[in-house]
């Protein structure tokens, strides 16, 4: 039976891809095929004539059946800024329930797939759409990755409690040290765990290897 989530976070750059590859490696390591998706990214650079962006390469590569990137990415927008600006900018029109229907499609093709967000939870695609009408149009469980830095209490529960009111299953949550130096750090993942509806699925310390990340997570259940 396939597997599929919806990566969000409590904000940008606090390591949502880098938790949907060390899942993709986890489920490959548990012998299911993988597939990561990351339907709209922002901040591309042109390698072999294309626009591509980083963080959809990394899923493409950590992906067992081994996609092509207009697969993972089919919205690569060359700025790095909010994606209806960047759209603005490149005149392309973003529609949630086109980019959910290219999801879908691809959810059957692997035993586990990710699909990662941009942004947070409610970051606009268009005038009228954000990042949470394309998960809930996905309608798959959510993970949810908190950066673990002053704040990170208030946005996680104001985030959960969007996903639970969007409908979704909140179907666990990552504690991401991405501020080394927090004051009262296992305080506030405590506090989050006596808070969150969900499981806790690891807590990543700082890395200096990256790669390392899985030896600290575990799959949902």
């Amino acid at each position: 039976m396939t597997s599929s989530y919806f990566i969000t976070g409590t904000d940008t750059n606090i390591g949502k891809t880098l938790v949907a590859e060390a899942l993709l490696k986890l489920a490959a390591a548990n012998g299911q095929s993988t597939l990561g998706l990351k339907p709209v990214s922002a901040g591309c650079e042109e390698i072999d004539g294309s626009w591509m962006n980083d963080d959809a390469r990394t899923l493409m590569l950590a992906s067992t059946i081994r996609p092509d990137y207009a697969t993972v990415n089919p919205v690569a927008l060359q700025e790095p800024m909010a994606p209806h600006i960047a759209a603005e900018r490149e005149d392309m029109a973003i529609a949630a329930d086109e980019l959910a229907q290219h999801c879908r499609g691809q959810l059957a093709t692997a035993d586990f797939c990710v699909i990662e967000g941009a942004g947070g939870w409610d970051v606009p695609l268009n005038d009228a759409e954000s990042m949470a009408d394309l998960a809930v149009a996905i309608n798959q469980p959510v993970i949810l990755v908190v950066g673990m830095r002053l704040g990170c209490i208030n946005h996680s529960l104001l985030t959960a409690t969007a996903i639970r009111a969007a409908g979704l299953k909140l179907a666990g949550w990552v504690a991401n040290h991405v501020d080394p130096q927090m004051a009262a750090a296992q305080e506030n993942v405590n506090a989050l765990e006596q808070r969150l509806p969900a499981p806790l699925l690891g807590e990543l310390p700082w890395l200096d290897n990256p790669a390392s990340a899985g030896h600290y997570l575990r799959l949902p259940e």
